[in-house]
């Protein structure tokens, strides 16, 4: 290895710790550990660690083509400590404007998907809703109005016969209107019966369909 490549390693590492603690701190400010359960936080810990190990090996890899010496976990573990006392607190406050930044974004999407999809879909939707509510109630009022012109016709043409039925009644004896009558009563008992019989018939099918 010449001492270029060792140069470019030594940097190459530096950096890489420094990533390392950045991607420490922000790992550990989207866990979130205290409000999550023992074995998610052991799960992501694993992934974690297995990803920042692949990362630091390509990276490796890429600049010496994999070789592993002492002074590789060396140059690390400095730039991981110039990463904690120079930098630390600066990045954690980029991250938080950053994620607070991407709130206010999100937020206002949300805000303006609400102003200008959601509502004018209600605002249709609600418009549908009253035209047709209003069509029917036209069309029910305008049969209502048939329905009563319709009425008024027939009792107009049912009338004549009403007056006839009346006066060939009060001609007919009343011998024979006591025979209508009976017949009459006789007509309605036995209808009332075969309704009768049809609430029982009705009565042992659903008893039959419970079997």
């Amino acid at each position: 290895m010449t001492l270029t490549t060792q140069f470019y390693t030594m940097i190459a590492m530096v950096c890489m710790g420094g990533w390392l603690g950045a991607a420490l701190d922000t790992y550990g400010r989207f866990l979130k550990r205290s409000t999550r359960a023992n074995y998610i936080v052991f799960i992501n810990d694993i992934l974690f660690w297995v990803s920042q190990g692949l990362i630091i090996f390509y990276t490796l890899l890429v600049v010496n083509e994999g070789e592993l010496r002492f002074y590789v976990f060396v140059a690390v573990l400095c730039g991981f400590a110039a990463y904690q006392s120079l930098l630390k607190s600066i990045y954690l406050r980029i991250l938080e404007r950053f994620i607070q930044a991407i709130i206010v974004i999100y937020q206002f999407l949300i805000r303006m998907g609400n102003l200008f999809i959601i509502k004018p879909i209600k605002m249709l939707f609600q418009l549908i809703i009253a035209i047709l509510l209003g069509l029917v109630k036209i069309v029910l009022v305008i049969g209502n109005i048939l329905l009563k012109f319709v009425l008024f016709l027939l009792k107009i043409c049912f009338a004549p016969f009403k007056w006839i039925g009346i006066l060939i009644w009060r001609i007919v004896p009343n011998s024979l209107k006591d025979i209508l009558e009976n017949i009459f009563f006789k007509c309605a008992g036995i209808l009332r019966k075969i309704e009768n019989m049809k609430h029982i018939f009705i009565k042992w099918w659903k008893k039959i369909r419970k079997l």
